[in-house]
């Protein structure tokens, strides 16, 4: 979080995602920032101005000819430390790519001082639009910072890339933007990522599984390719969309995550393991959904153990390859690092990411505690924080 003041002006466009905007603004508030929000008229048809006032603290600005006395259409851009605009439309896009200013929004971004920050909401055929993406290409090409999309439900029954992104992810990079330390250290990098958990199916209907959502694995995949990396998230039953950008590879089985992942491996430089697979599936698979009345009372399971994609991706790596492990335990203190060591030796890979699972810890919750052990020295690098802070702090360890 910026910890110094800022000035930041938020606009809001007309797209459903515009109620979005007010925990955005609401996170810039509690962190202590100015926040002055402006509003085209249709996204006053989203979200009411006085619930814009309310949060923000402050009037909200729409009119292109307001005070006119005090320059407004100049001086917002001038004086803001950074302009976040969430939503961003794909008429927005297009009119600030082309240096339209048809409206107090526009005027203001094109007398910004400070960095840019769009964050892009629409449907997904607006967002493949060959003229929506060269919009984009042109803002990133001109050092604005766009965050998202991501990928999930859209307006009415609609799904796919184009769902604004979550206020936190918008939050923080304006942050970076504002401080500079926006990283593209990854720029150039192939990262393999391995996230949800497998199920291992008993019959047609039931299955073993795990309570992994996904949601490291996909935080991961977000910061890399935000860092420039080019990321394939090899996915199983992830709980969580991931972003826009990222290429995914569906998986249910371990055996299934096995095979893509010893095909993909070999052309990426990174590869982290960060599903939850499962270590035993069953001997044989029922063609049809077990019943009671044929087990007399108990069901008796025959498990065979699943391979070991981590010890065989780790001994089948190049000299310039990195591969990143993730150990789940319950254990807590010494035995957690204790157990953590002995799985970096038995698997020989580069790190491994351990943290301490339970009912209400590790799975399924926004927030996580690390400790990445290195193969090469005696370092313990812990991190805690939101998953997205965590991912970073470990893409640092190896970037």
């Amino acid at each position: 979080m910026s910890r110094t003041p800022l000035r930041i002006v938020v606009g809001i466009t007309g797209g459903i995602a515009a109620y979005k905007a007010v925990s955005v603004v609401r996170e810039f508030v509690k962190d202590g920032h100015h926040v002055d929000i402006i509003a085209t008229e249709a996204a006053l048809q989203f979200v009411g101005r006085p619930t814009l006032e309310a949060i923000s603290r402050n009037p909200v600005l729409v009119g292109l000819y307001d005070d006119v006395a005090q320059v407004r259409h100049v001086a917002l851009g001038q004086q803001a430390d950074v302009i976040v605009v969430a939503p961003a439309t794909a008429n927005t896009l297009a009119q600030f790519a082309t240096g339209l200013a048809p409206d107090l929004l526009g005027n203001t971004v094109l007398a910004r001082r400070g960095p840019l920050v769009v964050a892009p909401a629409m449907h997904t055929e607006m967002w493949d639009n060959p003229a929506t993406q060269a919009n984009i290409s042109t803002l990133r090409s001109r050092g604005v910072v766009v965050v998202g999309p991501g990928v999930g439900q859209l307006t009415g029954s609609d799904s796919g890339p184009g769902r604004m992104s979550e206020p936190e992810e918008i939050v923080a990079a304006a942050y970076e933007a504002v401080s500079g330390e926006a990283k593209h250290d990854l720029l150039g990098k192939r990262i393999l990522i391995t996230g949800g958990g497998t199920r291992e199916p008993l019959d047609p209907v039931r299955f073993i599984g795990n309570r992994s959502s996904g949601k490291q694995a996909v935080a991961l995949a977000q910061r890399a390719m935000q860092r420039g990396a080019e990321v394939t998230l090899i996915s199983a039953h992830l709980e969580v969309e991931p972003p826009a950008g990222i290429s995914l590879v569906s998986v249910s089985t371990a055996a299934e995550m096995h095979s893509e992942v010893m095909t993909l491996s070999p052309d990426f430089d990174i590869v982290i393991m960060a599903a939850a697979v499962s270590d035993y599936r069953m001997d044989s698979v029922s063609g049809s959904k077990l019943k009671k009345a044929d087990n007399g009372g108990e069901l008796h399971l025959t498990l065979v153990e699943n391979p070991d994609i981590l010890k065989e991706l780790a001994s089948a790596k190049t000299a310039e390859q990195i591969i990143v492990g993730f150990a789940a335990e319950t254990a807590t203190g010494e035995d957690l690092l204790r157990l953590g060591q002995e799985k970096l030796d038995r698997k020989g890979c580069d790190y491994l990411v351990l943290n301490h699972v339970d009912w209400n810890e590790g799975f399924g919750t926004d927030r996580n505690e690390v400790k990445v052990l290195s193969s090469s020295d005696d370092r313990i690098i812990k991190v805690s924080g939101s998953k997205l802070a965590v991912a970073d702090k470990v893409l640092d360890t190896f970037a």
